[in-house]
């Protein structure tokens, strides 16, 4: 069978789903149907909003399915009627074995990390949180626990020291588009080979579960920031939550969350967490082993900005 001729649902909600989406109506694949989230009340008018993927589905003519709940009936119906030979999920919501395993060749994903190391709802975050320096998106088909399929095609990018995870994400969302149509056209000719997570983890370490990072859902904890901590973890942390949900600390009884930082290694004698500016250019907070400068961010109350447009109007 061409990958052309394989009826594809494809499943996914967020802009990040739209790239991969995009490639595969590019590519020539044909697209059965394609299942995102209901429209969800949002903003001050609370009005009824689509899912990028929904949007960009519309445009291009394709049938939309959006379940409530994945095991209803009617759904499951609606899905067989549209007799898909594959199914493919990008960032979506966890399947039962009913939808997974309807199509004969099966549901694959594509995740933001390189499986098995970061499995879970935020990899992207906590690779960069982590201080990573490369990361990678890969395809694996599903099964009964999260993110453990057996893998089928791995690409590798690398993490810029001062990249957000916003930026990280941006680039990987091109980059699983990229791999997701090689992989359906690996699978269509039967010229790629699953291989087993517990294979390569195996070959990692004696301990491997041990050496796995995880990828959990991000919290307002996670987000706090703990100035006696090193200047390199905090960075590293403001990155990796930015652009959302953002890093945040208090300054003058108010939420600061900061978006962009840099490091300054330097002697002092001021207590962590201390607050230092010229009132001008720069405004710094005091670690274990330095400074975090802030470069970009945004006080309760007020608009993002950089930080030489807060000073204007700060006076500590």
């Amino acid at each position: 069978m061409s990958y052309k001729d394989t009826r594809i649902v494809f499943m996914g909600t967020p802009e990040f789903a739209v790239a991969s989406l995009d490639a595969l109506v590019e590519a020539g694949c044909t697209i059965a149907g394609v299942v995102t989230a209901p429209d969800k009340p949002a903003g001050r008018g609370m009005k009824l909003q689509q899912s990028a993927v929904k949007q960009y589905a519309e445009s291009k003519g394709l049938p939309v399915l959006q379940p409530l709940k994945l095991k209803d009936p009617a759904f499951i119906e609606a899905l067989k009627a549209l007799q898909a030979d594959l199914q493919v999920v990008v960032a979506f919501r966890m399947l039962p074995e009913i939808v997974w395993d309807m199509p004969s060749l099966g549901t694959i994903n594509v995740h933001g990390s390189l499986l098995p190391q970061y499995r879970g709802a935020a990899p992207i975050n906590w690779a960069v949180i982590n201080g990573e320096k490369e990361t990678g998106v890969t395809t694996f088909k599903l099964q009964h626990e999260i993110d453990t399929g057996n893998i089928l095609l791995q690409a590798s990018m690398p993490i810029g020291e001062d990249e957000t995870a916003g930026e990280v994400h941006d680039r990987m969302k091109e980059l699983g588009a990229q791999l997701l149509v090689t992989t359906i056209k690996e699978l269509a000719t039967g010229n790629v080979s699953e291989k087993a997570q517990s294979s390569i983890a195996s070959g990692t370490s004696e301990n491997a579960e041990a050496t796995l990072k995880h990828a959990p859902k991000i919290f307002t904890e996670t987000c706090v920031i703990n100035w006696q901590r090193s200047c390199t973890d905090i960075h590293n942390q403001i990155r990796g939550l930015s652009p959302f949900p953002g890093a945040f600390t208090i300054l003058q009884d108010k939420t600061l969350k900061i978006f962009r930082s840099k490091k300054e290694w330097i002697a002092h004698q001021q207590t962590p967490g201390t607050v230092d500016t010229d009132g001008k250019s720069y405004l710094r907070f005091a670690c274990v082993d330095g400074y975090v400068h802030v470069l970009e961010m945004q006080l309760e109350g007020k608009k993002r900005m950089a930080v030489q447009d807060f000073l204007r109007g700060y006076r500590p």
